[in-house]
């Protein structure tokens, strides 16, 4: 069972990343890895080659990228989407999710923060 790793895209705070490091969860943002500007498509493409879930707060944009996924028979490790909320909140949430979900369970997934 391999823990859960993040990617926070560039909709999501910079600090959400920093702060899930301090708790001992292996995330990265855009900036850190020099993905900003990118496509959706490439950064769910990255994320997936990087064994890496993403997050973000574009639900509509990934939600239908995450349907044409499997509409395609395309894979990708895994989505959570959220509309915007303080830090704190996604912090809290993507910790709770991580100790609940493994990466094997969040592929091909996409989960919406607010359940968690």
């Amino acid at each position: 069972m391999d823990a859960i790793r993040f990617f926070t895209d560039e909709d999501i705070y910079s600090a959400v990343a920093v702060a899930l490091r301090r708790v001992k969860i292996d995330a990265c943002s855009t900036p850190e890895v020099g993905r900003r500007k990118q496509s959706d498509e490439s950064q769910l493409e990255w994320a997936s080659t990087e064994g890496r879930v993403l997050v973000t707060f574009n639900v509509a944009h990934f939600a239908a990228l995450h349907a044409t996924c499997l509409r395609q028979g395309r894979h990708h490790c895994g989505i959570v989407v959220s509309s915007h909320r303080p830090i704190g909140d996604v912090v809290r949430c993507l910790f709770h999710l991580s100790g609940k979900l493994d990466s094997e369970s969040m592929r091909d997934r996409l989960e919406f923060l607010g359940s968690w």
